[in-house]
């Protein structure tokens, strides 16, 4: 009875692994062909066809292999100095944040303007210059008093990283920011959820320090993927930053701490809020400033 019961256990065992060996080789054929079709653009194919089509009928994983390599080889690698990373730490809802910032290069303002022509420039003349450099490029810019910048990184070590809220045409796209040393970068927090560290950026921001003490100012420059966000968009991200970390408003620096210290306890919902009160506080302002004029 045992020898029967053993044979037949054998037996399944044989149809079970003959099944999961008919399947592996199924959709490896199904694969192959797949990838078959798509090289039928190649203007070589002709010239290989015979060859192509044995390797893919007697070795369809090792067709697979080579196919899939040559792909990999044609794919843009991303150089580690293109790519921010972002902590790994950060999310919608953190459950911890590292008060640790990543080391970037420090952005020196040599690097894009030559310093000993504002050597005899006063505040506002360099003020002048530096907006109207930048007013036709792609990027934001702006100049901020030394004590802002203190105020507003001091909050960034407390508070390094932060969703701030981005009108779009059907609603709202969070952004994930994160301070780090003088810079802080923006990603949309779809991207980091899907790349995470290595989320392309949306937005960088550059505080260059350069002048604070000579001439009491803190120029700002913002560069952003024009194919994510355009101008306006990045100057309300830009707005929406000194606004939570710059100014002293009681409810925005409790949404900071609750979604530091707090996530569980933290609501999209009340981003959103907080900026449809700006939003409305500022239209009623322009519409009596009209009515005034």
């Amino acid at each position: 009875m045992s020898k029967i019961l053993s044979l037949r256990l054998l037996n399944s065992s044989l149809v079970n692994n003959n099944f999961v060996y008919k399947n592996i080789m199924t959709s490896s054929a199904v694969r192959a062909k797949k990838l078959l079709e798509g090289l039928k653009d190649n203007p070589y194919f002709d010239k290989y066809a015979g060859a192509i089509a044995k390797l893919q009928q007697t070795n369809p994983d090792e067709f697979i292999s080579r196919i899939e390599e040559t792909e990999k080889k044609k794919r843009p690698s991303k150089s580690k100095e293109s790519v921010v990373k972002f902590n790994k730490e950060a999310s919608a809802k953190p459950s911890s944040l590292s008060s640790d910032l990543k080391q970037t290069k420090v952005s020196r303002l040599s690097d894009v303007m030559k310093l000993e022509l504002l050597e005899d420039k006063g505040k506002q003349e360099i003020t002048d210059i530096w907006l109207n450099y930048y007013k036709q490029k792609d990027c934001i810019c702006g100049v901020m008093e030394p004590e802002t910048f203190d105020l507003m990184f001091e909050r960034g070590s407390q508070y390094p990283t932060f969703i701030l809220p981005l009108p779009r045409e059907n609603g709202y796209e969070f952004i994930l920011s994160q301070f780090s040393g003088r810079e802080i970068h923006m990603t949309p927090l779809l991207w980091y959820q899907t790349h995470q560290e290595n989320a392309p950026e949306c937005l960088t921001i550059v505080h260059y320090t350069d002048l604070r003490d000579s001439k009491g100012i803190v120029l700002m420059k913002g560069e952003f993927d024009t194919k994510s966000i355009n101008v306006q968009e990045a100057q309300c991200l830009a707005n929406e930053l000194q606004l939570y970390y710059a100014k002293d408003n009681p409810e925005r620096l409790k949404l900071l701490e609750t979604f530091t210290k707090h996530p569980d306890q933290f609501k999209h919902m009340d981003l959103v809020k907080q900026l449809e009160t700006i939003s409305l506080l500022t239209e009623t302002f322009s519409q009596k400033k009209k009515q005034s004029s």
